[in-house]
């Protein structure tokens, strides 16, 4: 199996030195695996599938993922058709993953369900957007979608996968019936572990079966220049999204314990990953310099 490592949420500004045109540059001149760009709305992080679109016509090995996108209020067929151009442009570089919802409960106005029914109009909505990809028309008259003979284009050439996100027992069983791959975040080694046996289980239950190196998740890391101030915010940042795990677990503090915790989730059944930074960085270029000589050497 093939261990890959890219990196996801490094700020860049849109514009000016040191921007994101500069970072996709020196990712696609370093040979780096991946980028992958998260879904936020009202910071300063290029837009999702906008910023995959720039960094793909930019480069010619750089693949670009998104690390989640909000399919839930977002239009089926509209995310199918854009993903289905992106893959046609940048054959076997495009990585789709989706969420359920936004990771700041502040943005989730603006991807607007109906009360109770985010679970059931992202499940259909990943219905609607896979077979858009692999159909060449769809009538569909669900819940909350209808088509009639619909079609998009221009064709994706092969199959395009989908990955999803999540950790919830509902949701891991969710990909084996549904999606192609899993990318966790904030799991440790053993439970990133059972969460593939979940996944495999559902998978084998729905007929299916999900590709060995299609697991993966984030890690953050820690740099060894953060300050105190910095540390303490992200360890709160992780306490936040998992007060039942000790930060530890979870957060690598420094290049060596994330080389070491790489290693456990490979033990684990892993191959992919997507490393951030848990604290600010002084630049993206010392970021990708450490990540270059630290981590790299791990990909397989």
């Amino acid at each position: 199996m093939k261990v890959r490592i890219g990196i996801g949420s490094l700020p860049t500004p849109a514009t000016g030195d040191g921007g994101f045109a500069e970072l996709v540059d020196e990712m696609e001149a370093r040979g780096i695996d991946s980028l992958w760009l998260p879904d936020l709305v009202g910071t300063d992080s290029v837009d999702a599938l906008t910023g995959m679109a720039f960094a793909v016509g930019r480069t010619r090995s750089l693949k670009v993922g998104t690390g989640v996108l909000v399919l839930p209020g977002r239009n089926p067929a509209l995310v199918a058709a854009q993903l289905a151009s992106l893959a046609a442009l940048a054959p076997k570089r495009i990585l789709p993953a989706f969420g359920v919802r936004p990771a700041r409960a502040r943005e989730r106005q603006l991807y607007p369900v109906p009360d109770g029914k985010r679970a059931a109009v992202f499940e259909e909505a990943l219905v609607v957007v896979r077979r858009l990809l692999a159909e060449e028309r769809v009538t569909h008259h669900g819940e909350f979608f209808d088509l009639d003979d619909a079609t998009i284009g221009p064709r994706p050439p092969g199959r395009l996968d989908l990955w999803l996100g999540g950790r919830a027992p509902v949701g891991l069983e969710r990909i084996g019936r549904l999606a192609d791959g899993w990318l966790g975040s904030f799991v440790t080694p053993a439970e990133a572990a059972e969460c593939r046996e979940t996944i495999e289980r559902a998978a084998a239950a729905a007929g299916r079966e999900i590709e060995e190196d299609h697991y993966g998740t984030n890690l953050a890391v820690v740099p060894p220049e953060a300050t105190a101030a910095q540390v303490e915010a992200a360890v709160a940042a992780s306490l936040d999204r998992r007060p039942d795990v000790d930060p530890q677990k979870i957060v690598a503090h420094g290049w060596a314990e994330a080389r070491d915790r790489i290693r456990e989730y490979v033990d684990a059944g892993l191959t992919k990953f997507v490393v951030r930074p848990a604290t600010p960085v002084a630049s993206w270029q010392g970021f990708l310099d450490a990540f270059d000589q630290e981590l790299r050497p791990l990909e397989t």
